[in-house]
């Protein structure tokens, strides 16, 4: 759902049956790892995916190559 945009916790919570305290944990442990960013409008919380981030990790994950991975390269990817 946020990879169409920003949305609220009552957003997904009626998307996805499951209970505010646990999507806003879940949110927040996203956040923290900075998958996701968060805006605050009075007293809603807009989550959206932080698009920049998640383009660095499929960038890097098409770069990795398959080979004998000794711990040796700076990129963590065999060349």
């Amino acid at each position: 759902m946020l990879s169409h945009g920003e949305r609220c916790v009552c957003e997904l919570q009626a998307a996805l049956g499951a209970a505010q305290s646990r999507l806003s944990f879940h949110l927040k442990a996203l956040k923290d790892a900075g998958l996701v960013t968060d805006c605050r409008e009075g007293r809603w919380v807009y989550y959206a995916l932080n698009r920049a981030l998640l383009d660095e990790i499929a960038t890097f994950a098409h770069a990795v190559k398959p080979g004998k991975h000794a711990g040796s390269c700076a990129r963590a990817c065999c060349s």
